[in-house]
């Protein structure tokens, strides 16, 4: 159900703690206790386990409070902290730790003033992370703890029958404010003073995009950042469900068709409005991540009914490519096909070396593996761009300095060396700096990626060695303070990543 990328190359990954048992066991026979649980009020099974990318592993962990529909964000040092859930979890903060061996999760609990279930998170510039919304929680507040903040907007864009607005879609915005999206509508935020700053557009033919009848949403790759607070933005939304479709399928077993339109817009422009693409094929539930060359991946999800227990019809097996700079109309190209459904709470994040790591899939109110349509899923699998491709080999850059874990600041000249086989000119590489979002529910919460400039011309150190220099992003509305992933980009192929802290 959610999956986070730490800054260690482990992925934490984790369930709702009320399915059932699980198939792996809990070290040292533990088990949690929870009077509160409705499946197993004794469970010795684990929910939540690392996954470490290097060395395909794993190890069970131990999460005590249930995280179902929570969400997450990564602080400036690196820790995953996990917000709300359901029942005894509904108020809670978890917190977990990269680069510890045997760590586990850390809980705290009432360190939320509402009950957080189906809400959304986003870093901040100053390093808090602001937690939006949720199930009939029409607020918002920050972590660490302030104070609770009304925000009317998720009020006027609540359905009363099917609510359509929960896990709105956050993007903060480079004049320090946050874009919303939430059903079919949009602001920019100013979380400061509590004010609404501006009214985007109706999305056009205003369909429902979020949960339950979930698309999802990203941030375009953002360049010209030397440009600061005239930096462009676009946000895409892609998929979901037309209206009713969750009605319908919970009551008369219809499976409306999902929604094949895309809508982007730039939201820095003055008068900004949507333009509606069409998709090779419907999709809801799907996932949106932008890959370190620049281009948009969409994965996972189902082509009729909506997100809900049971509720999702014709599992969409193959992923897309969106690519952002090609000419309207020639802008998605069908990827190869999985063989595995992943349909209502599965997930999806990059890896450093460019991969995505797929996993999960349980449409069912507990685990189910036999005599269902749709078998409860347990599988990670990776799929692999392109760009990973044997014949890309002689293009793909291996960076060679700075080393992973360096340290930069905002504003500064920063110098990378790297090495790569075959012609390299000026136009053919750049440098993408990727924040690892925390991905649930067809939602990449905090993720962006910037595209350095380049300060000085690549220049050709010796055989097959090159370095270029390039300035670190202006600000912190530009890039919040923590870990980003950095790669080089040649001919559309990048490196595998180096991980860079931000301060």
């Amino acid at each position: 159900m959610h999956m986070q990328l730490l800054n260690d190359d482990r992925v934490i990954i984790f369930d709702r703690t009320d399915f059932g048992e699980s198939r792996l066991p809990l070290p040292n026979g533990h088990c949690r206790r929870d009077s509160n649980d409705e499946a197993l009020q004794v469970d010795c099974t684990a929910h939540s386990v690392e996954y470490d990318s290097l060395s395909n592993t794993f190890r069970p962990l131990t999460v005590l409070t249930d995280t179902w529909c929570s969400s997450g964000a990564t602080l400036p040092n690196g820790t995953l902290i996990q917000t709300g859930g359901f029942n005894d979890g509904e108020r809670m903060v978890r917190s977990f730790q990269p680069s510890c061996s045997g760590c586990d999760w850390v809980e705290h609990p009432n360190e939320l003033l509402e009950r957080r279930w189906y809400a959304t998170n986003h870093i901040l510039p100053d390093g808090r992370s602001i937690i939006i919304g949720g199930r009939r929680a029409f607020n918002y507040e920050f972590y660490p703890k302030t104070k609770l903040y009304n925000l009317p907007f998720l009020s006027q864009t609540h359905d009363h029958q099917v609510e359509n607005n929960l896990y709105p879609f956050v993007f903060l915005h480079v004049d320090g404010n946050l874009f919303i999206f939430a059903n079919n509508k949009a602001i920019l935020f100013d979380y400061n003073r509590n004010v609404v700053v501006r009214t985007y557009p109706t999305i056009p033919g205003g369909e429902p995009r979020n949960y339950p009848s979930t698309g999802s949403a990203v941030l375009l790759p953002m360049k010209d950042l030397e440009l600061g607070s005239n930096v462009e933005m676009e946000v895409l939304i892609c998929g979901g469900a037309p209206p009713g479709s969750y009605l319908k399928a919970l009551n008369t077993g219809q499976f409306l068709t999902a929604l094949n339109t895309c809508a982007r817009m730039k939201i820095t422009d003055q008068n900004p409005t949507w333009a509606i693409e069409t998709m090779p094929m419907p999709r809801c539930m799907g996932d949106m991540l932008i890959l370190p060359h620049g281009e948009v991946l969409l994965i996972n999800g189902v082509g009729s009914g909506t997100a809900g227990w049971e509720l999702g019809r014709d599992p969409v097996l193959s992923p897309v490519l969106y690519h952002p700079t090609n000419a309207q109309g020639s802008r998605f190209t069908v990827q190869k096909s999985t063989q595995i459904p992943r349909m209502y709470h599965s997930s999806a994040i990059l890896l450093r070396d460019g991969r995505v790591v797929v996993g999960g899939s349980n449409p069912h109110r507990t685990y189910n593996f036999t005599n269902v349509l749709y078998p409860t899923e347990l599988s990670l699998e990776a799929f692999s761009p392109s760009y990973l491709h044997p014949s890309n080999a002689d293009h793909r850059p291996t960076i060679t300095n700075p080393l992973s874990g360096h340290k930069i600041e905002y504003g500064n000249n920063l110098k990378v060396k790297f090495m790569v086989k075959g012609l390299v000119n000026q136009d053919s590489i750049k440098i993408t700096m990727l924040r690892p979002p925390f991905n649930t529910h067809s939602f990449s919460m905090s993720q962006r990626l910037l595209v350095l400039t380049n300060v000085k011309p690549v220049k050709q150190t010796g055989s097959g060695q090159f370095k270029i220099e390039v300035i670190t992003p202006g600000s912190a509305n530009i890039a919040p303070p923590g870990y980003y992933m950095l790669f080089v980009v040649h001919q559309n192929v990048p490196s595998k990543g180096i991980w860079l802290q931000i301060t």
